[in-house]
């Protein structure tokens, strides 16, 4: 559980429907108490579904895939999908596969797809949101792509990268409206949908 400087929260607890560490540090930024749990889901996208539609609905899957272990509380669920000439990019999983991705991303645009789910498991409402990153990779060589995968062993990120990390040396730029969407929990569409529910961070 994190905790905060904040005494008696008028608002229902705050649940974080993810087992990631990244998603974990960003939301620990706002400084408002949550604890963290692990969805358990089907992340299988249904026939011809878009990417923006699954990771919507796989986002608000997981919030409340934990209503009834969290009754009466704020559940956020979030899920990222990165895309390449419109085919989805995975995890790569080992140093082989993220340097591929990486041959494959160099001097081309890569769109992350990331939502936001907002879950009050008392009453059943829910408010989703959906951020749309562009990354350009800058042109690089495959002694910049070995070099780069040794160094942050990137092998559980889309992409192959940390772009909280080193990863930013290898792009070109970044098209987002906040930085955190990146990482996997856009924090500036999140303190709107927060705030729908009567949290106020600040």
């Amino acid at each position: 559980m994190h905790t905060a400087e904040q005494s008696h929260p008028t608002y229902p607890p705050l649940v974080l429907a993810s087992s990631s560490p990244y998603r974990r540090e960003i939301l620990a930024k706002l400084g408002v108490p949550f604890a963290c749990a692990a969805p358990e889901i089907d992340e299988s996208p249904l026939p011809d579904e878009p990417v923006e539609r699954l990771v919507v609905r796989l986002a608000e899957n997981k919030a409340r895939a934990l209503a009834k272990r969290f009754p009466n509380h704020l559940i956020i669920g979030s899920d990222q999908s990165a895309v390449l000439d419109g085919r989805p990019i995975s995890k790569p999983g080992s140093r082989e596969r993220a340097e591929e991705q990486l041959r494959a991303a160099s001097g081309r645009t890569v769109v992350f797809y990331t939502a936001l789910c907002v879950l009050n498991s008392g009453s059943g409402e829910s408010l989703c949101d959906l951020d749309v990153t562009r990354v350009t990779f800058r042109v690089l060589d495959e002694r910049q792509i070995a070099g780069y995968v040794e160094r942050e062993q990137p092998y559980d990120c889309a992409g192959g990268f940390k772009s909280e990390g080193l990863g930013v040396a290898l792009f070109e730029r970044i098209e987002t409206e906040d930085p955190n969407a990146l990482v996997g929990l856009p924090l500036i569409r999140l303190i709107r949908l927060l705030e729908a529910f009567g949290v106020h961070v600040i």
